[in-house]
């Protein structure tokens, strides 16, 4: 599979970010699937049919908040390798330190700049092929 056929996970409750970011994502030649808050995510880290090379995750989510997921992921088997980069607009010291410590690759604050995004979102993929 070349990284351009990679799946992503995005998990974003704002409907406006969500469509922005499958759509670059999308237009870069990546799949997408979406989830729109933390049970949805539950839900496609238990059904997908196989892991995503990276997911995209919002801190502050309905039902299950993006730490949590964050532990859903590295607790499935097969997911403990994925990279995950959070997405949030929390940018305090503490909520990058917990994310990290939770098991996030990466942390972007928003608002993000998209092809800082994409430059990550690249760098991760390459790792992982």
């Amino acid at each position: 599979m070349t990284d351009q056929s990679a799946l992503i996970l995005i998990v974003e409750d704002n409907e406006n970010i969500s469509q922005l970011l499958q759509f670059m994502l999308e237009r870069q030649g990546y799949r997408t699937h979406m989830a729109n808050d933390g049970l949805a995510a539950r839900q496609a880290i238990e059904e997908l049919p196989e892991p995503p090379q990276l997911v995209l995750l919002d801190v502050m989510l309905p039902y299950i908040d993006g730490f949590e997921v964050v532990g859903l992921i590295r607790a499935r088997a097969g997911w403990e390798d994925v990279p995950v980069v959070m997405l949030t607009a929390k940018n305090t010291e503490p909520d990058i330190v917990r994310a990290l410590d939770a098991g996030a690759s990466d942390y972007i604050v928003k608002p993000f700049q998209p092809n800082e995004l994409l430059a990550r979102v690249r760098r991760y993929l390459k790792e992982k092929s």
